[in-house]
């Protein structure tokens, strides 16, 4: 009994010492120059507009645009239960922010973080782009970066949207199991 009890605090002290790595790792922004600003789809609201969380990753993304840190802005989502195409909806929140069309790069095909990085490394690599900043939540960054480095990408930095919600209660230990899992694939 005694060493089920061990291994159980022990695999927990490992989970917890993982996740608070996994948070500190999403928490440290890095501002670099880079070709494109990438940003995974989420919740569209029912009125077709993104919900806050999806808004704060596009916010900090538009402020690494505006600072000049990247030409142009990659969104990436797929339609959702809710039925709208969140690339879409996130192209039409930053035009409405002032980012010419032309700077926005649509990927209607991100159902998933890895499908998310499979086609933007498709797209960086039809275009001659070499490198890409992260944005998104703080939780979704390690994993994230770990996708598109793994589809070939030079993720040059990182911006975590300051949004916090309760919901992150159920995400943060998901995401460490998500990175987990991620990491022991080939």
């Amino acid at each position: 009994m005694r060493k089920v009890t061990v291994l159980g605090l022990t695999t927990a002290g490992v989970f917890l010492l993982a996740t608070a790595a996994l948070v500190l790792a999403g928490l440290n922004d890095k501002l670099a120059p880079a070709d494109v600003i990438v940003v995974p789809g989420n919740t569209i609201m029912p009125d077709g507009t993104p919900s806050p969380r999806l808004q704060a990753r596009l916010d900090v993304a538009l402020a690494q645009f505006q600072a000049g840190r990247a030409p142009r802005i990659l969104v990436s989502g797929a339609t959702g239960k809710e039925g709208f195409d969140e690339a879409a909806a996130m192209g039409r929140y930053l035009q409405s922010r002032g980012v010419p069309a032309r700077a926005i790069v649509e990927d209607n095909q991100g159902w998933t973080t890895d499908a998310t990085a499979r086609n933007a490394a498709l797209l960086m690599r039809a275009h001659g782009w070499k490198s890409a900043m992260v944005a998104t939540q703080y939780f979704h960054v390690p994993r994230f970066r770990l996708a598109l480095e793994r589809s070939g990408i030079a993720v040059s930095g990182q911006v975590h949207a300051p949004y916090v919600e309760w919901r992150d209660l159920y995400s943060v230990p998901r995401e460490t199991v998500g990175y987990a899992v991620y990491f022991m694939r080939p």
